[in-house]
């Protein structure tokens, strides 16, 4: 198997989560802001966190944090469903 530069697991790094957080918060306040009036001013803070935390994540890179694994070749079992009719 390949070695990588990065040997963490699949779940990225903290500055990546970071940005997630702060565009999943962002989406929140709009979201909320939205089922409670709608409150139009709260509804466009939410848009710019969401702009914020989008911002964050380019300047993250945070795509370069998935890790590509070498393709697996598993062979295929095999198994018969009770209503299968067999030859």
């Amino acid at each position: 198997m390949a070695e990588s530069a990065h040997q963490g697991s699949h779940g990225g790094s903290a500055k990546s989560w970071l940005a997630v957080t702060v565009i999943l918060i962002g989406f929140t306040v709009g979201g909320v802001a939205l089922t409670i009036g709608p409150d139009w001013f709260l509804f466009w803070v939410g848009v710019g966190i969401v702009a914020i935390g989008g911002l964050l994540a380019l300047a993250f890179d945070i795509f370069s944090d998935v890790i590509v694994d070498a393709p697996r070749d598993m062979p295929a079992l095999e198994h018969h469903s009770p209503f299968e009719q067999r030859h």
